[in-house]
């Protein structure tokens, strides 16, 4: 008896849920928008938050910017829970490996004294400072309206917690595993004059009320002034003293960073683009929280850079204003 194989293709009904046709047209959809686009709840809540009378639990009016359409500010990482924890997962085991060759080489336990102390100063206790973009960004996506901003907003604040945890890895190979690093990095974030002006900018931020608010003073202006001062400005000084092992531990963060900026500023150009309106109040938050973050890391700087500071804060301050004309903003 002869067997004869044959296939037979199905013609699936739809080629994506509905709400996906009527935004995006008859056609199948990405996993991403699948995961991201209007999926939250829009109606028939049971109550109002008792700690927020005056709000729905997900509602528009809890920031001052205005949007047409809140699912315009997507991600163009496109990044959904299975590609995000995907791309982070390589990037983890790099990391790994490259840390793990550093340990059996002892790089930064065989520096000086000194500059063991100079790292605890800046990056370990940064790791404070990231805590705190971890903090805010949680409240963004808890706050924010519309999936597109809040998962992106969630992923971030892992990011944050991922990033300070990387930080206190490497106060640990300076103290050979015991801690003692991260202790004396906390008491410097608490106490050091040096970081008192933004340790107060970081708690200011967490009493900010408008999500979109927080999200231009954490996300654009003070990642946009401290980063490139750690790891960018402090990190150039350190190589030029004491060789390149440092840089091979922070070249994770900054990678990292350019990536998050890539979130960060199709947002805020987005929003900017929106209406006149919503760039005038974005200018001022820029203008106001730069005026704050700017003035709390002249200490820091100072600390860290010695007379090169002002030329680093300088450079720094042009690159901002470069990269907030692209996003269509005014200059500070």
């Amino acid at each position: 008896m002869a067997v004869e194989i044959k296939t037979a293709g199905v013609k699936p009904v739809r080629t994506a849920f509905e709400h996906l046709i009527a935004r995006f047209g008859d056609k199948p959809a990405t996993r991403y928008q699948e995961f991201a686009f209007d999926t939250q709840p829009k109606t028939n809540f049971h109550y109002r938050p008792l700690w927020d009378p005056d709000h729905e639990i997900y509602d528009k009016s809890k920031t001052a910017i205005v949007m047409a359409d809140w699912y315009a500010l997507k991600d163009p990482r496109q990044f959904y829970y299975g590609s995000y924890t995907i791309a982070r997962a390589k990037q983890q085991d790099a990391i790994d490996q490259q840390m793990a060759f550093l340990d059996e080489r002892g790089a930064l336990s065989e520096l000086p004294d000194q500059a063991k102390r100079l790292i605890t100063f800046s990056l370990v206790a940064l790791r404070h400072y990231e805590w705190g973009s971890n903090t805010n960004n949680n409240f963004i996506a808890a706050y924010g309206y519309g999936t597109t901003i809040t998962q992106a907003a969630t992923m971030a604040m892992c990011d944050r917690l991922a990033m300070a945890q990387h930080l206190s890895r490497i106060g640990l190979f300076l103290d050979d595993k015991t801690g003692v690093s991260l202790d004396e990095a906390k008491e410097f974030w608490m106490s050091h004059s040096a970081w008192q002006g933004l340790r107060r900018q970081v708690e200011n931020m967490f009493v900010v009320s408008d999500w979109f608010e927080l999200m231009v003073a954490q996300n654009l202006v003070a990642d946009g002034i401290v980063c490139p001062l750690i790891f960018q400005e402090f990190d150039r000084h350190f190589r030029s003293k004491h060789g390149n092992d440092l840089s091979s531990l922070t070249n994770y963060s900054v990678r990292w960073q350019k990536d998050f900026t890539r979130w960060v500023d199709a947002v805020i150009k987005t929003a900017a683009a929106e209406s006149a309106e919503n760039r005038e109040l974005i200018d001022t938050w820029v203008k106001n929280w730069h005026l704050h973050i700017n003035s709390a890391i002249d200490g820091l700087a100072s600390e860290l850079l010695g007379d090169e500071a002002t030329a680093s804060l300088t450079t720094i301050n042009n690159e901002f204003n470069v990269r907030l004309s692209k996003l269509g903003l005014s200059a500070i």
